[in-house]
């Protein structure tokens, strides 16, 4: 061999050493960017949040039981009560009028029971004159020394004041049970006379004035409601109806604690405690049911009092479902999901690394996934990307079971230990890593 044809193929292999430093120099892949952020153990709460409104657990609509015109009007809305305080009366002269007249028909029934009374004594002595006399003529008889007209007339006597004895004693029941019906419409007159006034049934708030002194009220009827005059709510109990999701009804029970928030009061919270939860969804209007979600009704009652609040006042309930202490727990937008492919046994088949490379250079792209094998099944798990450190920093997605949901963390079950590092972002990028791809950390949160 020349020493040309030697510098010739020197020089070839050193083109070629520069051509493949090149392509790797040049060529070189850039991993995505992510941030990072090592997993810890935190104190969780689970809250389900909701809105509503705030309400008076005693509250009462003071309705027209009699048809009228108002006369007196003694309170003003937003007047505190006491019960048995007067409110307001309608007309009452038509009702004392009939109440007069039951007491004067039942005064005239008590007298002609007097007088039934006076008959039937009178009937007895006039009765025991006709015996007396019946006696004497049948002692004449027995001596001859009467006639049997006179006998016979005797007799007829005592028939006649038998009969108006009873008749008499008759008169007597009659006169009775008409006492009592008087007494009935008397008593019925006077309750009707006691419902034109209104006095407050128990310690509260007028929270509603719907009628003014001079107005007639009205009664109501089988198919019209009648005028609610008042509103009376007892404020010395506070509860909130709130409207829960469907979804979160399941982890709501009776006793569990909450915080709420009234919009009418910033920058307080009050505490509570769920003392009803509802079994059947909040009846919606046909329009509307067609594009609501299915809600349930959830009663929270407040501690203590607090004055300046109203009926009706927006508010949100925060409601803890569950609390955890010191558990393994990973950031909520660390969680994703992909689909693995399981063997007969349940465990995870992972595609070999050169297999992956095969698949990206040929175009397939990720979706196209390599045919499964007798006893393996696909199955979309949920699951984070751990850091693998070592000359470079890899991903691995790494199935997890979650338990609680605080409001940045999930608690971890199983599949990850304090101290893993796990990619939390970008969403994209997250979204969109598979296993042994190399990233580059640009941000990392140790807890």
């Amino acid at each position: 061999m020349t020493r040309k044809k030697v510098l010739i193929g020197l020089g070839i292999v050193a083109l070629a050493a520069a051509m493949v430093y090149a392509n790797l120099v040049y060529n070189k892949v850039e991993g995505p960017s992510v941030t990072v952020e090592a997993v810890a153990s935190r104190d969780l709460e689970a809250i389900v949040s909701a809105s509503g409104k705030v309400r008076a657990k005693k509250q009462v609509n003071i309705s027209a039981d009699r048809m009228g015109r108002v006369v007196r009007l003694a309170v003003e809305e937003g007047d505190r009560v006491k019960a048995g305080q007067f409110l307001l009366q309608i007309d009452p002269r038509s009702l004392r009028t009939m109440v007069q007249r039951g007491e004067a028909n039942l005064e005239g029934q008590r007298t002609r029971l007097q007088q039934a009374k006076v008959a039937v004594e009178s009937a007895q002595i006039s009765l025991k004159q006709a015996q007396d006399t019946l006696k004497r003529q049948e002692d004449l008889w027995r001596d001859k020394l009467t006639t049997r007209e006179m006998l016979e007339q005797a007799q007829n006597q005592v028939a006649i004041q038998e009969a108006a004895l009873k008749s008499a004693q008759s008169n007597i029941a009659t006169q009775e049970t008409a006492i009592r019906g008087n007494q009935a419409d008397l008593e019925n007159a006077r309750h009707d006379l006691s419902l034109v006034t209104y006095e407050a049934p128990f310690d509260g708030l007028v929270v509603r004035r719907n009628i003014e002194e001079g107005e007639t009220a009205v009664m109501g009827t089988m198919n019209q409601a009648g005028t609610v005059l008042l509103t009376i709510a007892d404020m010395s109990v506070i509860e909130a109806e709130i409207e829960v999701d469907e979804t979160d009804i399941p982890t709501v029970h009776i006793g569990q604690k909450a915080k709420v928030t009234i919009d009418a009061i910033p920058d307080r919270t009050f505490t509570a405690t769920v003392t009803e939860v509802g079994n059947s969804p909040i009846q919606a209007t046909a329009a509307a049911s067609a594009r609501q979600a299915t809600n349930f009704k959830v009663v929270v009652t407040l501690d203590g009092q607090i004055p300046e609040v109203r009926p009706g006042f927006t508010c949100t309930a925060d409601i803890t479902t569950a609390t955890r202490t010191q558990v393994v727990s990973v950031p909520i937008q660390a969680l994703t999901v992909r689909e693995l492919t399981y063997d007969a046994s349940g465990k995870i088949v992972r595609e070999q690394k050169n297999t992956r490379r095969r698949r990206a250079t040929s175009g397939s792209g990720v979706a196209a996934a390599a045919e499964e094998t007798p006893g393996q099944t696909k199955k979309e798990t949920e699951g984070v990307f751990l850091i693998r450190s070592g000359k470079t920093d890899t991903v691995e997605f790494v199935p997890v079971k979650t338990g609680i949901a605080g409001d940045k963390y999930f608690e971890v079950i199983e599949g990850l230990k304090v101290g893993d590092r796990v990619v939390t972002g970008p969403f994209s990028s997250v979204r969109e890593l598979a296993d042994e791809v190399t990233v580059k950390i640009e941000e990392e949160q140790k807890k």
